[in-house]
């Protein structure tokens, strides 16, 4: 079976945000860039030549972006989990894509993209404390989550009572 690809509807930006993501996240590239032709423009209006869809990978997982024009936005509805082994990993991909997006759309470690994507930036260790048996514990971590916007390892160790 091929591997499932998102497909994401931008305006016009799929090539803007195809360099911006592949600059981001290691073993990335480009693979294919299509344009639109005459056929179909009463429909989709682009001009002939521009992009209409640029595939890529994102650390070998594929995508499509695609300019469909303003009919959809994104939303919060679907976002894209980025799971950190280690605090530099997360200051890393936090500042990289919340550059120039919605610093009110910052929580918990979501955050929005300058093209409206959302993403989450997950510390691995959290997964662990919140299935904790001890909900004590776990809770401690979740109430500390709440009070942040790019998560904290040593803070979430600290409520969770380890170092």
């Amino acid at each position: 079976m091929k591997p499932i690809t998102p497909c994401l509807w931008f305006d016009d930006e799929a090539e803007e945000a195809a360099g911006f993501y592949t600059g981001i996240f290691p073993n990335s590239r480009i693979t294919a860039v299509t344009r639109y032709g005459e056929a179909g423009r009463e429909h989709h209006g682009k001009p002939p030549g521009t992009v209409m869809t640029v595939a890529l990978e994102l650390n070998g997982q594929p995508f499509t972006a695609l300019n469909g024009g303003p009919v959809f936005q994104f939303n919060e509805a679907v976002s894209f989990q980025v799971n950190c082994e280690a605090q530099d990993e997360v200051d890393h991909y936090w500042e990289q894509l919340s550059a120039g997006g919605d610093p009110n759309a910052q929580q918990c470690g979501w955050l929005k993209d300058k093209f409206g994507v959302s993403w989450q930036i997950v510390p691995t260790v959290l997964v662990e404390m919140l299935k904790d048996s001890d909900a004590t514990k776990s809770q401690r971590v979740m109430q500390a989550v709440l009070t942040m916007k790019k998560l904290d390892i040593a803070a979430l160790r600290q409520a969770y009572g380890t170092r």
